[in-house]
């Protein structure tokens, strides 16, 4: 077969070249110019970022090492059993011997584990569980691995408690108890009052899901929650009555008209002035001494009706769209429905109730609305 000779004019190829040889400048150029634009606005996107970052050192420091731990475990968890099963598929193809076969067996229960330990944990998230039919506390804290203390404690239940169907109910991740912080408080004050000595705090801190204000010194911050593992509920005080002793009780002062102003109701010193949060005056004094009505009027209250708060009490209707009232007395010396002349002893000075020492609590109401003392004495 005859062979076909196609003849190029060196002309024509010499041009070709040519024509490579300006393509090959240009698109150098080109990139040389787009690299340099691209790696400009690179280092000042870096620059922008790292002077926020120099400006707030510190302050994204916590959130850049929880997102990264969050991402590390998710992969780790995610992918591991798959990377693992994998590489062990390999092996088996390379050799099948006793020897390998036993060594690639521990890895994946490795792997097993940490996702078991992040299910329990859950993420450090208290859960709400809704009570269903047939349910008890008993099973309700068997289902979650949890002491039925944990779960009584953190819903304020006692061992009476009654649960019912449609019920929610707060799961923490672990037994313990959950503490609110409050101001001043330390983890060591936190732990001594949930019944850890100043070795067993360290369970405060290395429980995954507890933040500090500083890792250093594990500072708190006041209104923050704190997971206390193991910690145990104190014992509630009980409230005692003092015993009722022989009374000498004031006698009824017949009619009685009060007169619009007001005797100071007992002596001593102030100690806590009106404020906005305690509209009021506290009287004290160490020796107590008689409590007096500070005006005429009818007794409407005289005891303990609430078993809290303000303790025994007395408080005097005036007829006048006032109303005083008298707490934390030791001994009451009047009855309800008794009428009082302005000055007449109506009990005495005690530290019952919310009370922290021996004082009167002393307040005046007009039309319901709380006034300061010290403008009417």
């Amino acid at each position: 077969m005859p062979r076909i000779q196609i003849k190029i004019p060196l002309a024509k190829f010499k041009e070709f070249i040519q024509e490579i040889r300006e393509f090959g400048i240009f698109l150098r150029q080109y990139l040389k110019l787009r690299g340099y634009d691209w790696f400009a606005r690179f280092e000042g996107l870096k620059d922008v970022i790292v002077d926020l970052l120099y400006k707030k050192r510190g302050r994204y420091a916590r959130p850049f090492l929880h997102v990264g731990m969050i991402l590390l475990l998710f992969v780790t968890v995610t992918l591991g059993p798959v990377v693992l099963n994998q590489s062990e598929g390999d092996e088996t193809k390379q050799a099948s011997t006793p020897v390998l076969s036993t060594a690639t067996a521990y890895a994946p229960d490795f792997y097993t584990l940490q996702a078991e330990e992040v299910r329990q944990y859950r993420g450090g998230e208290i859960i709400s569980h809704v009570v269903e039919e047939g349910e008890t506390l008993s099973s309700i804290a068997e289902k979650y691995n949890l002491s039925i203390d944990s779960l009584l404690w953190a819903n304020d239940l006692t061992e009476k408690s009654k649960i019912k169907p449609g019920q929610e109910l707060d799961v923490l991740p672990i037994d313990g108890v959950r503490h609110k912080v409050k101001k001043g408080e330390t983890i060591y004050s936190v732990g001594k009052k949930y019944g850890l000595d100043d070795s067993q705090v360290q369970a405060i801190i290395d429980y995954p899901f507890n933040e500090f204000l500083n890792d250093e010194n594990f500072e708190l911050v006041a209104g923050q929650w704190l997971m206390v593992p193991d910690g145990v509920m104190p014992a509630a005080k009980k409230v005692v009555k003092p015993s009722n002793p022989v009374v000498a009780y004031t006698p009824d002062a017949g009619v009685v008209a009060a007169t619009g102003s007001f005797v100071w109701p007992a002596s001593g010193r102030i100690t806590q002035g009106y404020r906005f949060y305690h509209k009021a005056i506290d009287i004290a004094s160490s020796g107590g001494g008689p409590i007096l009505a500070a005006d005429a009027g009818v007794v409407t209250v005289a005891g303990w009706p609430d078993g809290y708060g303000y303790g025994n009490r007395v408080m005097l209707d005036h007829g006048n769209g006032y109303v005083t009232l008298y707490a934390h007395l030791s001994l009451i010396q009047v009855r309800v429905g008794q009428r009082v002349s302005r000055g007449d002893v109506i009990g005495q000075m005690g530290n019952t109730g919310r009370s922290t020492g021996t004082h009167l609590h002393f307040e005046i109401r007009k039309g319901g609305a709380l006034m300061n003392p010290l403008n009417y004495l």
